[in-house]
């Protein structure tokens, strides 16, 4: 996959980053659209928020490695090694501290080895200058749309930043680039 202004997907082999009350949402639509199965490691402490219900019409259970670390110390092992780990098709990680330019460096590093891509959930102000990208994610209410969400590119080493809004449409499985109210000229959005 590929960065463009006009879709809102992820480079492969890389580490990204996303913040926000979205941000789980926005990393399970694009471990959805990727092979494989997917690896989500959290901290012990945060565990039962793991993969909410609602979320598994989106990404289902059979697909999720779920790792809960006891320690920030194993966290970032589990997440280097997932990383390496070519069998994975994606990486999904909470992180719940700044990330060090070092720390983000290695993880970079082993998404390379493994031809890994993975998103690490980060606090806001919390991102490595070593992730490719940085996403802002929120949720847009609609009153008959639960997946309707906004997806700011905060951070690009590639290009340009952008805003999407978007949704994910279950019956084809993928993400659709929804216009706002009111600028939707003519045709339907593409489906990514």
């Amino acid at each position: 996959m590929f960065l463009s202004a006009r879709r809102p997907s992820l480079l492969s082999s890389r580490i990204h980053e996303a913040f926000g009350p979205a941000a789980l949402g926005f990393a399970l639509m694009q471990a959805a659209q990727r092979p494989g199965m997917v690896a989500l490691l959290v901290p012990e402490h945060r565990a039962e928020t793991v993969l909410p219900a609602g979320f598994r019409r989106i990404l289902p259970p059979e697909r999720v490695a779920v790792i809960r670390a006891g320690s920030d110390a194993d966290l970032l092992w589990a997440v280097e090694e997932a990383l390496r780990a070519a069998a994975l098709g994606f990486v999904i990680a909470v992180w719940d501290k700044p990330l060090s330019l070092t720390q983000g460096r290695r993880l970079q590093l082993a998404a390379e080895a493994g031809r890994t891509t993975g998103i690490l959930l980060i606090p806001e102000g919390g991102g490595s200058n070593a992730a490719e990208t940085r996403w802002h994610c929120t949720p847009l209410w609609q009153p008959a749309e639960s997946t309707l969400m906004r997806w700011s590119l905060i951070k690009n080493k590639k290009g340009t930043c952008e805003s999407w809004v978007v949704r994910w449409d279950a019956t084809a499985g993928a993400i659709t680039v929804v216009s706002e109210t009111g600028e939707r000229s003519g045709a339907a959005p593409p489906v990514l």
